[in-house]
């Protein structure tokens, strides 16, 4: 736990978002952290329709079929200024975007990739799956097969993206990529590994109390709505780049 075990963190939980809504989103509220119209950090929780990601340092040769094969299977594919290489996210698959000012939490890029691991493992662990990290490749793993993804970026101090957590997940799209740039892997879920459906609200719920006891914060529930309300006025000078967070 860090030294900010008082601090609050603001955390809305979104229905299923399709991809460009939730990247713009966090731009925005990367935006209102910067300009200090939002001053709290903020976690997003959600899941994705099917669609490919490209991390910034990714080429298409990690891509095993065909764009047309994409096309066909109505699966977008979008580059992202995340690390890492590529992915897949969908329903059954929970993912957690922390918008973190890391300079005001007093946490390295390090520190920050191996927190957003820990949540993950100690989440597994809470349904018997021994999860754990693997030295060369960053995310977590059951054995060789990989569990959970991080990918983030920063932005002028602020952090974005996040952690993909497979739960219920499809494996199946993963079969059309080398996940994470990485060759003669298999990807897991945690239905995989227990043979059974996983309730993905007791996920999210875990998740969350994980993520207060890791990070040292408290969550704090609200919507895009309130926080539209909680936003200050800008400054004359920042009128012009204030975000809209309705939606």
């Amino acid at each position: 736990m860090n030294d900010l075990s008082n601090k609050k963190c603001l955390c809305i939980e979104l229905p299923t978002t399709e991809y460009r809504e939730a990247w713009s989103l966090q731009s925005d509220l990367v935006a209102a952290r910067k300009d200090k119209s939002i001053d709290t950090d903020v976690v997003l929780l959600l899941e994705h329709p099917p669609v490919f990601t490209l991390g910034n340092n990714s080429g298409m040769n990690n891509l095993t079929v065909s764009k047309k094969s994409l096309e066909k299977a109505d699966i977008p594919l979008i580059r992202v200024e995340r690390g890492g290489d590529i992915t897949f996210h969908g329903p059954g698959q929970l993912v957690m975007y922390p918008i973190i000012d890391l300079r005001t939490a007093r946490l390295s890029v390090p520190d920050h990739i191996e927190k957003l691991e820990e949540v993950m493992i100690m989440a597994a662990q809470d349904w018997g799956i021994m999860a754990q990290r693997n030295p060369a490749n960053r995310g977590v793993w059951v054995g060789k097969n990989k569990l959970g993804s991080v990918g983030i970026a920063i932005r002028r101090g602020i952090s974005f993206h996040g952690m993909a957590l497979n739960v219920n997940l499809s494996l199946e799209p993963f079969g059309w990529i080398n996940p994470c740039g990485l060759q003669e892997i298999a990807m897991t879920s945690m239905e995989q590994e227990l043979a059974h459906k996983i309730v993905m609200n007791q996920v999210r719920e875990a998740v969350k109390r994980h993520l207060e006891a890791v990070f040292g914060v408290e969550l704090v529930m609200t919507s895009l709505s309130e926080l539209q309300c909680l936003q200050k006025p800008a400054t004359s000078n920042q009128q012009r780049a204030t975000p809209n967070l309705a939606g």
